[in-house]
Order: C-alpha cells, then sequence, then structure tokens
C-alpha cells in the first residue's frame, strides 16, 4: 500500500499490471481486506480488471478460507464477461477440497469441462488431496484411473498426493499396487513418492517393510534424504524404543543425510516423552556443537513434556534459557505453559505466563483463553471465567466447545444449574454442537433440580447423535438412584452392559445406593463381591455408603462388620458416619462395639462435641 500511495504522489497513474503486481504481492501476505481495496478502486478508476487480476484474487481468498467472497469474485468475473482459465478452476477447486466440500467441488469440476477445459496432473492432485481429507480414497482411485485413461501426466508430486491418501487409510497393498501400474505407464519413481511409502509404513507400524522400501530406493539409485530417515527416527521414538532410533540417527550421518533440527527436535520430544530429560538437555547440546541452533519447536518439545511431568521450575528454567539465546517464545510455548500449570493447579504462575505473553506482544489464542478459564472454573471461580470469555470474545476471538464445556462445568460444580442451562442453549443458538463433555456436568446439574428435565437433557443428547458412554450412564444411574427410581436405575444398569460398557466404581456405588432403597442387603453384598471379582477395591467412598446404608436401615451390625472392613484397609470414615454408628450400635446395646469406635477415633484424632458425649454415655452405661 506503501507502494501505491508513493506512485500517487508523484502524480502517476497506476495501469493494470501495476495494480495486479501489488494485489499480488498483498494476497501472498494473506492481506485480503487490503488486496480487496486495491482492486476496488481499480474498478473505480476505470482501469480494465483483466482474468490475472481476478485470478489473483480468487486464489487468495481461496487460500485463506474465504470461499464465499471467492466465488462472489467469480460471478462478478462472469457479469464483467471475463473468461476464466485453468488457473480460475484449480484456485477454486482447492479452497473447496481443503474445506472438504467435496460436493460443491464435482459441480466445479463440470463447469469447467464444460468451458472445455481438461483437468490436468495439478488439478488431480488437489482432488487426490480433497478426498484424502474426507477419508475417501476409493473416489481418488477411481479419478486416477479416469486420468490414466485420459492420458493425463500423472507426475511425481500427483502420484505422492495420491499415495499420501492411501497410506494414511493404512492401505499400504493398494498404495503399493498404484505405484506398480503408474510405473508400468511411465512414471519415473523419485526420492518423494518412496518418502512417502516409507512414512506410510513406518505409520502403520510395519518398520520392516519401511526399511526394505529404503533398500528398494537405493536399488533405483535414488539416495534416501532426511526426510526418509526422519520418519523412521519419529516412529521409533513414538514407540519408545529410544535405542533404535538413536541408531538411525548414526546411520543418517553414515549414508550421506547427516540429522537435521527436525530429526533432533523428534529425539527431544521422544526423551521428553520417556521423561529422560538429561539426555533431552544432551541433545540441545549436541545440535549446536554440530552447527544446528535450536529452534522454538526444540525449547517446546522439551517445556512441553517437562510441563506435562509436573516439573514447572524446570520447564520456566528451559523458558528463560530459550530466550537468552536469541529464541523468542511464541504463542504455542506460552499455552503449554500456561495449560501446564492450570492442569497443575497453579493458576497463580499460568496467569503470570499470560501477562508475560501480553507485555511480549504475543497475542493470546482460544486455546490460552481456553486454558485459564478452564483453570478458573475448576476453582470454583466462575465468575472470572465468564469475565475473562467476555475479554477473549471482545479481542475477536470466537467461544468454542471447550469454552463453553468448561464454562458450563463450573457452573454445574458450583450448583447454578440456571446458568448452566442459559450457556447450553447459547450453545446452541452460537450454531456450536455439544459433545459428551458438554452433557456429563449438564446431566449432574439437571439431577438438583428434578428427574423431567434430566429426560429431557437426555433426549436432546439423543437426536444429537450422541449415544451416552460410560460418564453419561454413571451420571443418570446416580441420579435415579438418589431420587428413588430403583427400577430405571437397573434399567439403565441393563442398557449400558447390553452396548458394552463396563461398570466402574462409580457405577457400583449407585448400584449399592439403589438395592439399599429396596433394603436388599443381600444383593449389596454380591455387588461387593461383584466389584472385589472385577478387581474394583473398594475405597473410602464405597465403604461410607455401605455403612451409612446399613444405619439408615437400622441394620447397626452389619454396618459394624463393614467400618472394621474399612479400617483394615486403611481408610477412615468420617466423624458423622461415626458418630451415627456409634448411635446406633448403643442403642442396640452393643456397648463394647460402640466404645471401640470412640477409643479408634479418639486415637486418630478425630475427638469433636458430639463423639465425646457419645464416649460419656458409653463408659456411664
Amino acid at each position: 500500500m506503501d507502494l501505491m500511495n508513493g506512485i500517487k504522489k508523484r502524480g502517476m497513474s497506476p495501469n493494470g499490471f501495476i495494480y495486479n503486481v501489488l494485489i499480488g504481492g498483498l494476497c501472498k501476505e494473506k492481506r485480503m481486506e487490503d488486496a480487496r481495496k486495491l482492486f476496488d478502486e481499480m474498478i473505480e478508476r476505470k482501469v480494465v480488471a483483466n482474468r490475472v487480476a481476478y485470478n489473483t484474487l480468487i486464489d487468495g481468498y481461496c487460500k485463506v478460507g474465504n470461499l464465499e467472497e471467492a466465488f462472489s469474485i467469480r460471478e462478478r468475473m462472469k457479469s464483467e464477461n471475463v473468461e476464466p482459465n485453468l488457473v480460475t478452476f484449480n484456485s477454486l477447486l482447492s479452497g473447496l477440497c481443503r474445506a472438504r466440500r467435496m460436493e460443491e467441488a464435482k459441480r466445479v469440476l463440470e463447469e469447467m469441462e464444460a468451458y472445455g477445459f481438461v483437468p490436468d496432473g495439478f488439478t488431480y492432485s488437489i482432488l487426490f488431496d480433497g478426498h484424502s481429507r474426507c477419508a475417501n480414497v476409493d473416489a481418488s482411485l477411481a479419478l486416477c484411473e479416469e486420468a490414466v485413461k485420459k492420458g493425463v501426466r500423472i507426475n511425481d508430486y500427483t502420484c505422492s498426493i495420491l499415495l499420501n491418501g492411501l497410506c494414511k487409510e493404512g492401505k499400504m497393498d493398494k498404495a503399493e499396487e498404484v505405484l506398480k501400474n503408474l510405473i508400468e505407464n511411465g512414471l519415473v519413481p523419485t526420492e518423494v513418492i518412496y518418502n512417502t511409502i516409507v512414512n506410510g509404513y513406518c505409520h502403520a507400524g510395519d518398520m520392516g517393510k519401511a526399511l526394505s522400501t529404503i533398500g528398494k530406493m537405493e536399488t533405483f539409485r535414488l539416495k534416501p534424504s532426511c526426510v526418509t530417515f526422519n520418519s523412521l527416527v519419529n516412529k521409533f521414538c513414538e514407540l519408545g524404543d529410544m535405542a533404535e532410533a538413536e541408531e538411525w540417527v548414526k546411520k543418517m550421518a553414515e549414508k550421506g543425510a547427516p540429522p537435521d533440527v527436525l530429526t533432533y527436535n523428534t529425539l527431544i520430544n521422544g526423551y521428553g516423552r520417556n521423561c529422560q530429560f538429561e539426555r533431552c538437555f544432551e541433545i540441545l547440546e549436541e545440535m549446536e556443537k554440530n552447527g544446528l541452533k535450536p529452534n522454538v519447536v526444540s525449547y517446546g518439545s522439551l517445556i512441553n513434556c517437562l510441563c506435562k511431568d509436573g516439573r514447572f521450575l524446570e520447564s520456566e528454567v528451559i523458558l528463560r534459557d530459550m530466550v537468552d539465546r536469541g529464541v523468542l517464545p511464541n504463542a504455542q510455548i506460552y499455552n503449554m505453559l500456561i495449560d501446564g500449570h492450570c492442569t497443575g493447579v497453579k493458576l497463580k504462575d499460568a496467569f503470570h505466563f499470560f501477562e508475560e505473553m501480553l507485555r511480549n506482544d504475543v497475542a493470546p489464542t482460544l486455546v490460552t483463553y481456553n486454558a485459564l478459564i478452564n483453570g478458573l472454573c475448576k476453582k470454583g471461580r466462575v465468575a472470572e471465567a465468564e469475565k475473562l470469555a467476555l475479554q477473549m470474545t471482545s479481542k475477536g476471538l470466537t467461544p468454542d466447545v471447550i469454552t463453553y464445556n468448561s464454562l458450563i462445568s463450573g457452573y454445574s460444580s458450583s450448583g447454578n444449574t440456571h446458568k448452566s442451562l442459559e450457556l447450553y442453549e447459547n450453545m446452541k443458538m452460537s450454531g456450536i454442537k455439544p459433545t459428551l463433555n458438554t452433557y456429563h456436568p449438564l446431566i449432574s446439574a439437571c439431577s438438583k433440580v428434578g428427574l423431567d428435565l434430566v429426560e429431557k437433557t437426555v433426549e436432546e443428547m439423543s437426536q444429537m447423535n450422541l449415544a451416552p458412554d460410560r460418564v453419561v450412564y454413571n451420571e443418570l444411574i446416580h441420579c435415579f438412584a438418589e431420587h428413588g427410581d430403583v427400577q430405571k436405575v437397573f434399567a439403565l444398569h441393563h442398557e449400558m452392559i447390553e452396548r458394552g460398557i463396563h461398570s466402574d466404581k462409580m457405577t457400583y456405588n449407585s448400584l449399592i445406593m439403589a438395592h439399599f432403597k429396596e433394603g436388599k442387603l443381600h444383593e449389596v453384598k454380591d455387588l461387593v463381591d461383584d466389584m472385589k471379582t472385577k478387581g474394583l477395591v473398594p475405597k473410602a467412598d464405597t465403604y461410607s455408603i455401605l455403612i451409612k446404608g446399613h444405619c439408615n436401615l437400622k441394620n447397626f451390625s452389619g454396618a459394624y462388620v463393614w467400618y472394621r472392613e474399612m479400617l483394615e484397609n486403611g481408610f477412615l470414615p468420617n466423624v458423622s458416619i461415626c458418630n451415627e454408628l456409634t448411635s446406633g450400635l448403643r442403642e442396640e446395646g452393643r456397648l463394647q462395639e460402640a466404645q471401640i469406635i470412640c477409643s479408634e477415633m479418639s486415637i486418630k484424632g478425630m475427638n469433636n462435641w458430639s463423639t465425646n458425649e457419645d464416649l460419656s454415655a458409653v463408659a456411664k452405661l
């Protein structure tokens, strides 16, 4: 824009060529608003906009994902009788395929052929990529056959895109077959093609085939590169086989493809995932010795792994070290630190990094705000979380499903069901589809209002084509158990089993509660035995339900049996349960057991007014 202003100051009138060059430059920088202003100015000044100008703008809009504006320019092109060419259609196809809008891409292809244009290799590359994004590799294979029949030359770039789609879906045999057929039709295999196959086998975990493909490359006198070996190193790191990964790093240098920054970054990530941080630090030093400067990804991998392992002090030391070495942290680095500290319930430190981010003119992203909002909600500071969400919106960031889920969960946990439901409705009105994580806290919140609201929410979940998972079933079973609808509890549990979802400790706790409601003590015992058989060890919450349930049924001797087992397993009931059990045993004349509990409570330091009173009463009796 400065160049255009300079031209105008000199009294010169820019012509079509100058406008095209400037529009092209702005589009490359993704400054589409400025590019559009220049285009409109060009029209206003009666400078004829030719096909190049239209194509440049269409391509620019497609690359930033603004397809509506791209097609708007295409319509304007038609109204101005500017004829499209293959470039016009390929740009539109590329935009649609990136957006996975394949039906519309098909219509553009038909329009293109109606204008008499024959799809070229680049067109097929675009279509292969689109179908690959939609996991519809069969459509790509049909197109490949069509291209071969039409005599379209499939080059190594087009071939590698087709093979990559097959590899991503794990169809390695088909990928090999397609490659063989294309070679027979005159394709000369290149390093790019074999790198795709090697990466495919690595992705599938077939390291033997990956290595034999490298051998095949060498028989074709194709030299494996860093890209080839990095696929192997990455997979061995994923498998946790760091010794093999290191071995291949050595072989890389021997084979004339010395490791690059990506290789070392992969090793840092691999060792970081295994919590072998000393080796990570050594690799950073090795990089510098070998003349490679660690980049933001190198430090980011290490910081991320340190945060996940709860080693926050070291993560900050690495941050300061990277800054000292002239590597400036980006939003992703700060997001790792903020998310890590929020997960580790270190909100104060998380906000410290957020403030530092702002001071360093690093724009917070949706991920940044979501991490902080979630952290605040988990600490019960929901009002602050919502205020932060409003701040985020004022910065031009739109709340997503993660934002809403955090706020809904926060308000549900704080007992504000009305606010949870309000957010749920706002979410749907904003066009954001709820997920199971939306319904987990929402069902819990609704249960505090009534069963009708719970059933309405579950029905809405079903309409969203979301099948209940274990968490949803547990919430529902617990809800109906608390409300005394025992038949519904058993029906839900049966449905859960039928769907192949196994019960966990929470399920058993709710089922035990339901059986207590019906006074079925024998069934309660059977449930606990079944729970133990499945390897689910009862803990304090289960024992508390068992003792409380027996007390409610005035079966204090049965409650005492569970109390003893609870203590033997290293768990301690709360004061309220002990008081209730002690009082009940005293009423039944079980004075010795009551005195034992009071003594044990005193030894454990659980004295209060009520227990002291109980102890005195026992002594008197």
